[in-house]
């Protein structure tokens, strides 16, 4: 993964894109500390799609964990 300063991806915004879908996850710095993640649109599906829905995995394998709603 790559870095950049906040400022450095404001500034080359179309980069941090392009290198997002080209090169994979883009981590934005502030203040030395890692604070966003550019993805491509790809990857985020990916990530979404994969993401179990914790309240529906425990009513389909725990009875007792049901919602009431």
């Amino acid at each position: 993964m790559s870095g950049w300063q906040v400022h450095e991806a404001q500034q080359r915004f179309s980069e941090v894109v392009r290198r997002a879908v080209n090169e994979g996850p883009q981590v934005v710095i502030r203040h030395g500390e890692e604070v966003a993640v550019v993805i491509g649109i790809a990857e985020y599906r990916r990530l979404k799609d994969g993401t179990p829905d914790f309240n529906r995995l425990t009513a389909s394998t725990h009875p007792d964990c049901r919602s009431s709603w």
